[in-house]
Order: structure tokens, then C-alpha cells, then sequence
């Protein structure tokens, strides 16, 4: 039996060259697995701006996949991107509503995209097609395909938080937004959380009943809404753990560590991601036991994005005062107590750094999943691993749980876990990552893609 083909629109597109696993993002290596069972098309913004774009993708041929890239104008940039999406939905879904600056010109860009994607993608469907639509850019995306007569199977993953209706609610334009999601047959979330979120919003915003959980009704619609928590591929994270040996940053590392032990944090530069209030806790460890000093080092990657919205110039300078405070403060010579690389590594360099740490802290303030918890447990070394500190506003801690779980909130209580985590003896480390590496192969990135489209499959 022919499968069908599977159509992924995503706001970025992993073109071929950039396709490597060893460099490609998150999202890329997920739908790659995907693409290893089905021929597809993978639609979205080429990541150009151009004034006039052309009105039809321009389309890469690869091996199994078409890759379909479309252009935006400066002012679709200006408000579908760094406007509405990350501006307004982003701050709201982290639960930053202070941040979230609501434009009702951002939001008809917003809106006005979602519809030439729609038109522009309509005629290069098949009527068997399962299309699988990717994260906060493109909520509407389904109701625009529906409204053009498509009848596929429509997915949607939402790769954030989904937040708790009363902070949703804070946004404007908050029913449209819900009516438009339930124009896909299936809504994929992170965690449990997430969907019973996304649940008592539809019945409280839009009254939305349904007999059976996770399958409301919007009037004439029934949507499915289940977890898929997205996993990582742990053999490829444990093969780039071995390549990682010939890499000159790891090389660098071990000769300067020496003797100490390393603490690493990698998270793209992000007020959700609790940078700052991360290095404090760091300060407060150091305050709180003198002993350590000179003997741990903190690793903190952080590669920049989204340069042109102010709140991620904001978090750029607190980072950057935070930075300097405690190394003038706290640093002796030949020991600097934090080093910050804004870089970015392809994951054969992370993986090898990872291996080193004796501590994973991963503290974001709010996150979806948080991958970057998962390839630390699966890059340690099984005689010798490493202590994961993770936030509890983490997607990740819902599996992850036997990891020292903190609130982000609290610098004495993530003080305290890094004391706890550098004192931990190996049999008490030994057992918390094996209790770790069976979800993680369990619910590895294969099941993640596998598991979703058998289930939107269902809805054909």
C-alpha cells in the first residue's frame, strides 16, 4: 500500500545545504525522521526578504523531499515575525505578559501571511496529502487552507508553551486565534499540561463540548488534541559524542578544566531562558561556598537571535552586566568564574562538551520541551555521569524527573542543587541517568514523529 505523501509547512525551511544534522536546529533533525518514511514537500519562508517576493515558492529538489521556499516582503518581516509572533504570541505563550506588545497592524500582517502561504501552498497539494503544520507562526495556516476547499488531514504541533487560559486571554484577538487551530483535525502539544490548557481555553473562550477528552467540538469541528512529547535521536547524540574528540573547542576545554569540574548551559540567547537569573544563582553558589572557588568552572552558549526586537537587546545587556559583575567580583587570577561564547556549535561540539560537564543546568523560566535537557542525559558517560539540573517549567522535567528538579525563580534553591549535584556520589549519579535513558530511548524522536502522523492519519 502507496503511503501518502507528507506535506510539513514550517515558518523556516531546512534547505539541503543546510540540512546536516550535525548543525541543522532542532526542528530540522525532527522532520528529518519524518521524511525517512514518507516523499514529501516541506513549505515556509525561505528566510529572504524581498519587495516584490514572487507570489509562487521557489521549489529545491532533493531526494525524497521538494523543498518549496517563499520570500517575505520587509513589512510581512516587520509584522508577521518580529511583530505579532514574537512580540505578542511569543511573551504570552512563556507567560511574559509585561513583555507582550500587541499591534493590531502586527496581528492583520500576521493574518495576511498565514493567507498568501495558504495560497501559494493550495496548488501544490495532492488530495492524499497529510499536512503537518509547525509552531505559533502559522496557527491560522489551516483555516486558510479550508478556506481555499482543502480537505486533507491537517496537523499541528505547537513546539511552546501553551499557556493557562487567564494568561491567554490577556491577548487580543485570542477567540480568532482559537477558532483557527481548530481547523486542524489534530493539535499535538508538548505535555498533558499543555493540552489541558489548550482545552479549558477552547470551552471557556469559545464553549467549546466534547464527550471524549482531548477531542472538543467548535462548533462543527472536532479537533484532537494529544501529547506528543518530541524526543532526540540518543544513538546520533552518542556517535557525535565520539566524533567530538577531534574537535579543537572540546581539546581546548579539558586542558584549561584541569582538575576543575564543569558546569555548561546552552540555550539560545532568550528572556524565557533564564540566562541571567541563572548567573546569579552561579554567584550565589560561589557566595555560599568559598570553598569551590577555583575549582568549578561555568560554561554558559549562548547564540543571539531575533537582534531586531528590543527585549532581546534588554536581555543581551543583563546578561552581559550579570557577566561581568561576577567575574570582576568572584575571579582570581588564572581562574575566570564564567565563560560566555555567543556562538553557535553544531551538536558533534555540544555533545562532546556535554560528555565533560559534571552539570547539565538547564533552568529555563518557561519552555516547551527543552532538547538540550535530553542530549546531556544521552551524552554521559554511563561509569561516570554528569548531575542534570532542570527547571520545573520545563516541558523536559515531566520525564525527565529524576533530575534535580528547581524552581528558576529561587537563586538559593538552584544554588543549593549545584552544591548537592557537586557532592553527589556515583552510585546515586549512575542511577538517576539510567532511570533517565529509558524514557529518553522509550520516546526517542522516531516515536515522536511516527506516533503523530499514524494519529493524523487516523483522521483521514
Amino acid at each position: 500500500m502507496r503511503l501518502p505523501r507528507l506535506v510539513v509547512v514550517s515558518n523556516r525551511v531546512a534547505v539541503p545545504d543546510r540540512a546536516d544534522k550535525g548543525a541543522a536546529g532542532g526542528l530540522a533533525v525532527a522532520l528529518s525522521e519524518a521524511f525517512q518514511r514518507y516523499e514529501g514537500l516541506w513549505f515556509g519562508w525561505s528566510g529572504k526578504v524581498a519587495s516584490p517576493p514572487a507570489l509562487r515558492p521557489r521549489i529545491v529538489d532533493g531526494a525524497r523531499v521538494k523543498y518549496a521556499l517563499m520570500d517575505v516582503t520587509p513589512l510581512d518581516r516587520q509584522e508577521y515575525y518580529s511583530g505579532f509572533a514574537n512580540r505578542a504570541l511569543w511573551p504570552t505563550m512563556h507567560y511574559r505578559v509585561g513583555l507582550s506588545d500587541f499591534s493590531r497592524a502586527d496581528y492583520a500582517g500576521y493574518r495576511r501571511v498565514n493567507r498568501t502561504f495558504a495560497r501559494a501552498l493550495a496548488p501544490l497539494t495532492r488530495p492524499d496529502d497529510l499536512i503537518w503544520v509547525h509552531d505559533y507562526h502559522l496557527i491560522p495556516l489551516a483555516e486558510e487552507l479550508r478556506a481555499l476547499g482543502l480537505t486533507n488531514p491537517i496537523g499541528y504541533f505547537h513546539h511552546i508553551p501553551w499557556p493557562a487560559p487567564e494568561v491567554l486571554a490577556t491577548l487580543p484577538g485570542t477567540q480568532e486565534l482559537l477558532r483557527s487551530i481548530a481547523h486542524h483535525d489534530l493539535v499535538g502539544m508538548q505535555t498533558e499540561r499543555d493540552v489541558d490548557n489548550l482545552e479549558r481555553s477552547l470551552a471557556q473562550e469559545l464553549g467549546a463540548t466534547g464527550n471524549e477528552r482531548g477531542t472538543p467540538a467548535v462548533g462543527e469541528r472536532h479537533s484532537r488534541i494529544r501529547a506528543f512529547p518530541i524526543g532526540i535521536d540518543v544513538d546520533e547524540i552518542e556517535k557525535s559524542v565520539t566524533r567530538s574528540r577531534s574537535s579543537r573547542l572540546v581539546r581546548q576545554t579539558i586542558a584549561s578544566l584541569g582538575a576543575r569540574k564543569l558546569i555548561i548551559g546552552v540555550d539560545r540567547l532568550d528572556y524565557s531562558k533564564g540566562i541571567p537569573q541563572r548567573m546569579e544563582a552561579y554567584e550565589r553558589f560561589l557566595a555560599d561556598n568559598t570553598d569551590q572557588r577555583g575549582r568549578v568552572t561555568y560554561l554558559q552558549i549562548a547564540p543571539t537571535s531575533r537582534i531586531e526586537v528590543p527585549e532581546y537587546a534588554a536581555v543581551s545587556r543583563s546578561v552581559n552586566e550579570a557577566l561581568g559583575r561576577i567575574n570582576g567580583l568572584h575571579g582570581e587570577p588564572g581562574w575566570v568564574p564564567i565563560h560566555y561564547l555567543t556562538s553557535a556549535y553544531p551538536r558533534s561540539v555540544l555533545a562532546g562538551l556535554y560528555r565533560l560537564a559534571s552539570i547539565g543546568l538547564v533552568t529555563p523560566m518557561r519552555d516547551g520541551m527543552n532538547l538540550v535537557a535530553k542530549e546531556y542525559v544521552a551524552a554521559q558517560d554511563p561509569a561516570n555521569p554528569g548531575v542534570l539540573i532542570l527547571s520545573k517549567f520545563a516541558g523536559a522535567a515531566q520525564q525527565l524527573s529524576a533530575a534535580l528538579i528547581v524552581n528558576p525563580n529561587d537563586k538559593v534553591e538552584v544554588a543549593e542543587a549545584i552544591r548537592d549535584a557537586l557532592h553527589m556520589g556515583q552510585a546515586e549519579r549512575f542511577a538517576r541517568w539510567q532511570s533517565m535513558m529509558g524514557p529518553l530511548r522509550e520516546r526517542d524522536v522516531s516515536w515522536w514523529a511516527a506516533a503523530f502522523l499514524k494519529e493524523l492519519a487516523l483522521t483521514a
